[in-house]
């Protein structure tokens, strides 16, 4: 849903919080890593380490003691709600697998919605000290400076990132072939392992496009409004809006969309 455009807003103050939050929920991360003691699986693939929990808690309680009566939806606590139009899109660790196994690429992901559109987006690496930014309206940053998409205008030209939901042998067919629609096309496919930066390589012109099904509102609320401020274009599958609702994404540099949406259609 977006903002009325007739309805200026400055969210300063909570990106301000936002990054104070990061910054508190990096220092647990850092504390842990490479020093996991306890690992719990939730589902399948899907695990949890006290790493994911002490930097949720650290996260939350930044946000609390500023904004009291904002709601919470965060990965590992689920929903608080709140008294305002005000609500918050936690992800403590996005890329748990990779830190678990001391592989560098995983990140805090921060986004605040009002009114249920998204209007503030922090995603924090705490290991490359890379902090990607935007808040609606006002563009996207790389530790300040301002990032924008790539130019590239083909898919044959074109470096992909995606990612495999935890539930994958659930929908492996689907899958594999629109993984292998984009392989026979692309220069190269990644997978990272982290949905949040996934976007943000986006948002700065590394990779010109990114899909993903089954991901979560905390996955992609963050890095999905960075890509958009960024001059990319971010939807469903089907170029359908997205919303953090959804179950699939995509986003790319806008020019490679519509070639993106024809291979994924199965």
């Amino acid at each position: 849903m977006p903002i009325d455009e007739g309805q200026i807003m400055d969210f300063e103050p909570h990106r301000q919080v936002a990054v104070a939050a990061a910054e508190k929920g990096a220092r647990a991360l850092q504390s842990h890593f490479g020093n996991i003691l306890r690992i719990r699986k939730k589902v399948a693939q899907e695990i949890v380490t006290e790493a994911d929990t002490e930097s949720e808690k650290e996260i939350l309680a930044v946000i609390r003691s500023n904004f009291p009566e904002h709601g919470i939806l965060s990965e590992e606590c689920g929903l608080t709600t709140g008294s305002s139009e005000y609500r918050w899109i936690v992800d403590p660790l996005d890329g748990t697998v990779n830190f678990a196994h001391q592989v560098s690429i995983f990140c805090i992901s921060i986004a605040l919605s009002f009114k249920d559109a998204v209007v503030l987006g922090i995603v924090f690496n705490p290991l490359s000290g890379e902090l990607f930014s935007a808040m609606s309206g006002q563009g996207a940053q790389l530790n300040g400076l301002p990032i924008q998409v790539s130019s590239i205008a083909s898919v044959t030209e074109s470096l992909l990132v995606t990612g495999f939901p935890y539930n994958v042998n659930e929908i492996f067919d689907p899958i594999i072939t629109r993984y292998g629609n984009c392989l026979k096309t692309a220069q190269g496919i990644r997978r990272l392992g982290s949905a949040a930066l996934d976007l943000c390589y986006v948002a700065c012109g590394r990779f010109e496009g990114f899909w993903e099904q089954n991901l979560k509102p905390w996955d992609t609320a963050a890095g999905a409004l960075i890509a958009a401020e960024a001059g990319g274009l971010v939807s469903t599958f089907s170029h359908q809006p997205y919303s953090v609702d959804q179950m699939e994404i995509l986003a790319t540099n806008g020019h490679i969309h519509q070639e993106m949406i024809e291979l994924l259609r199965i």
